[in-house]
């Protein structure tokens, strides 16, 4: 059974940062890939950045490009956002997910989410 435990978010001022952690369990992660997708009220669920465990290649949206960056620790099973200069707009609750492969469609696998608020 994989699970996947975010932790990190909380409450900022714009231009302020956050380190969100997602803790990974359950499986052997070497063929996995790992996400952070965000979801705003009242709007769809909108991805963020992704990392391979098999390369650690990285992948982060045009929207957050420069200021957000994904990591991970193979060691700890666990997968990092950087969050900088943050805006209003970033505000949303922000899940972790993981999928086996890196090119196959959709994820398997979802954190119940941990909530960001930036304030103007």
């Amino acid at each position: 059974q994989v699970q996947l435990v975010e932790s990190g978010g909380g409450l900022v001022q714009a231009g302020g940062s956050l380190r969100l952690s997602c803790a990974a369990s359950g499986r052997t992660f070497s063929s996995y890939t790992m996400g952070w997708f965000r979801q705003a009220p009242g709007k769809e669920r909108q991805f963020v950045a992704t990392i391979a465990w098999s390369d650690g290649s990285t992948y982060v949206a045009n929207s957050v490009k420069g200021r957000f960056t994904i990591s991970g620790d193979n060691a700890k099973n666990t997968v990092y956002l950087q969050m900088n200069s943050l805006k209003p707009e970033d505000t949303a609750v922000y899940y972790c997910a993981a999928k086996i492969g890196r090119d196959t469609p959709g994820y398997d696998y979802w954190g119940q989410g941990t909530q960001v608020t930036v304030s103007s």
